[in-house]
């Protein structure tokens, strides 16, 4: 049995070819009953993103030829030579395998390192396979263990503690003078898609009040409806800018938008209570003197990438953490992995034993002459007793390798074990009852 995973991603592939080979949360139903065959592909599921996509699998055949299978399967259903994308195609075996699952869901392998959205595409991932009928006990225990590992290296690391996009890092300054936001009036002039996802970080962090300002009202209207904030008619803007504690301008102008003077003004009518200004236009819209203003904070665009490449070098020293927390856990998963491989064969291992030592008492049974029922229990006790000594040395050693590292589980020692004693045999038992045994 081994775990296989094929893929292609942001790193491999450009996005031409990602979204030729990538599967819609519609398809997957009818999809991942074809991948996996039954034969070749004993479990399967499909994880498909913008960045990514990877086929996660369980083998109980040759590597090579599942891995054949899986493109097989890729280029059938999109009809897309294996040519095409064989050079951005990836495998990862077992350990290796399990490691990079454990990364992918952590966020360590994403375009933006810490990014949480791929965790619930794995989840999603994995329940799409779990309703199709996918899925079986390797992969999953692999996907439970994946989605705690996840959440521990986002509880025991700051991966995804600092904002790395400019809108959340204009949010993240704003924090810094105003420590609580439910008292907080913003103003957007603007509202293009920066000021979106601006409004949508203000308004996760409870901030008090939004004025939306547009020269387009009607885009102004759709945004103060979508999250219930006031609109605010452009020529106006001046005579409201003293209601704001934070003035977000993201606007296509020639000319300077927001002026010293209008500030100055604005800053007597609030009693110069502090005003933090963020501009992330381009060319620049606010006035940059009116950071002369007593107890005005203006912030531009290369401000706000300053702190998103100081939060990503802080994310790179937190992944390194995170890593540790993967191998650790990598080791555990295989550990456990290889209990769930070794147990039924030290079962059959035992059984295939009594069999045998029960087999040849049953055989020679008449020439011991009539048996009282205790006489019987002591010769199955003893029996028992004899197979216990003689299984005990090779189950110690299935035990060891169990607990150690997978390397240790040779294949081939397992084919031995099972021809050598014929364990996938069915042999007409003739042990006792296990209630027979346990009353001795």
């Amino acid at each position: 049995m081994s775990i296989l995973l094929v893929g292609l991603n942001h790193k491999t592939a450009p996005v031409e070819l990602r979204e030729q080979l990538a599967f819609s949360e519609a398809e997957l139903p009818t999809v991942l009953p074809l991948l996996v065959d039954g034969d070749i592909l004993a479990e399967g599921l499909l994880i498909s993103t913008c960045n990514r996509v990877e086929v996660v699998a369980v083998t109980r055949s040759d590597v090579n030829r599942a891995v054949e299978s899986v493109k097989a399967f890729l280029s059938n259903y999109r009809r897309l030579p294996i040519t095409e994308y064989a050079h951005a195609l990836y495998r990862y075996v077992d350990r290796e395998a399990v490691r990079h699952l454990f990364r992918v869901a952590s966020g360590l392998d994403s375009l933006v390192v810490g990014e949480p959205q791929i965790l619930g595409q794995v989840k999603e991932a994995y329940a799409a396979a779990v309703r199709a009928g996918t899925v079986g006990p390797i992969l999953t225990r692999l996907l439970q263990r994946t989605l705690h590992v996840a959440k521990r290296v986002r509880t025991e690391t700051a991966i995804g503690a600092s904002a790395v996009s400019v809108s959340s890092a204009a949010v993240e300054l704003a924090k810094k003078i105003f420590e609580d936001f439910r008292n907080t009036t913003v103003m957007l002039i603007g509202a293009g898609e920066m000021a979106e996802l601006a409004v949508q970080h203000l308004v996760s962090d409870g901030v008090g009040q939004i004025l939306i300002c547009n020269r387009t009202p009607e885009r102004a209207r759709e945004l103060a409806v979508r999250f219930q904030a006031e609109a605010v008619p452009f020529e106006e803007m001046t005579q409201h800018l003293a209601r704001a504690d934070i003035l977000l301008c993201s606007v296509a102008a020639p000319e300077y938008v927001v002026r010293r003077d209008q500030i100055a003004q604005a800053m007597d009518v609030r009693r110069h209570r502090p005003l933090f200004l963020i501009d992330i236009s381009v060319p620049r819209t606010v006035d940059p003197q009116i950071q002369d203003l007593e107890n005005v904070f203006l912030y531009d665009i290369d401000d706000l990438n300053q702190v998103v490449r100081s939060n990503l070098e802080r994310r790179e020293r937190e992944a390194a953490r995170a890593e540790v927390i993967i191998d650790e856990a990598v080791t555990e998963f295989m550990k456990s992995l290889r209990s769930l491989e070794v147990g039924p064969l030290i079962a059959a291992f035992r059984h295939r034993l009594q069999d045998i030592a029960y087999g040849e008492f049953q055989r020679h049974r008449r020439r011991l002459g009539a048996l009282t029922p205790e006489q019987e229990k002591v010769i199955k006790h003893m029996l028992d007793s004899i197979v216990n000594k003689f299984a005990h040395p090779a189950i110690t050693k299935f035990h060891q390798i169990a607990r150690g590292d997978s390397s240790d589980l040779d294949p081939a020692l397992l084919a031995f074990w099972h021809e050598a004693f014929r364990l996938g045999e069915k042999v007409e038992s003739t042990r006792p009852p296990e209630k027979d045994s346990t009353e001795l």
